[in-house]
């Protein structure tokens, strides 16, 4: 039985920074997440058409921005001129999508740690793994805690594996399919992070077992929250950073 390394980062991790209370993968998500305490985030980072590294979740702008299109296909210099804040409030109004550079300027100058999702633009998987890895490895050279990279495509981990093998990567999970553990060591991880309603103590045994680390998305109610403290897992991922306190 392999044996884990101590768990470095924080317990609690505000997914999306404060996603639902304020604009998600923007840096008024980060900053209000750490009101509320979060020392930890999760993020969402994809490649604009130029090779920028910059903040969001879908493939297309239309949700969260008043943009319109395929996000990847656009250049940085469009991309940086979107809204994305007038979707959530009126509060909002003006708030921009964040370069990965910026949000690592703003985790390392509070002392943050952060958790970067690949979300490639679909048939650029191994590409933006390794662009996304490559830049987060310069943006965080010398410093003590590095960002953990998780995706739920093998082939974007692969390709961070590739460019900056000495980063922590974590593969997602939303269903366990065959060959899932063997994927998540033959691509040098440390953790697997599942869909909530995934973990049990089997679960947790066998990924413990094998040296890794068991953190849980996206988990919003209390007693979920209850059952996964009680087994024990390493990192939660939350929305709602006004209900949990991260030093639960």
């Amino acid at each position: 039985m392999a044996t884990a390394r101590p768990w470095p980062y924080p317990h609690w991790i505000a997914h999306r920074g404060a996603g639902l209370l304020a604009p998600e993968n923007t840096l008024a998500a980060f900053r209000l997440g750490a009101q509320y305490g979060y020392r930890m985030f999760e993020c969402d980072a994809k490649l604009s058409a130029d090779g920028v590294a910059f903040l969001l979740h879908d493939d297309t702008l239309e949700r969260t921005t008043n943009g319109q299109g395929v996000a990847g296909h656009h250049t940085w210099a469009a991309l940086s001129l979107l809204d994305a804040g007038a979707w959530h409030s009126p509060g909002c109004v003006g708030e921009t999508l964040p370069t990965l550079a910026a949000v690592a300027r703003w985790c390392m100058a509070n002392g943050h740690g952060l958790n970067i999702e690949i979300k490639p633009t679909h048939g650029t998987e191994r590409h933006t793994g390794r662009a996304v890895a490559l830049a987060a490895a310069q943006l965080w050279a010398g410093h003590a805690q590095p960002p953990l990279l998780t995706s739920f495509q093998a082939d974007a981990l692969a390709g961070a594996q590739e460019t900056a093998p000495d980063l922590p990567r974590g593969l997602l999970l939303e269903t366990l399919w065959a060959g899932w553990l063997d994927t998540a060591l033959a691509l040098g991880c440390t953790a697997v992070v599942c869909e909530q309603g995934l973990w049990t103590d089997a679960l947790l045994h066998q990924v413990r077992g094998a040296g890794l680390h068991g953190l849980a998305y996206t988990v919003n109610e209390a007693t979920t929250v209850q059952q996964l403290l009680a087994l024990g897992l390493d990192g939660i991922i939350t929305d709602r950073v006004d209900r949990f306190a991260p030093d639960t």
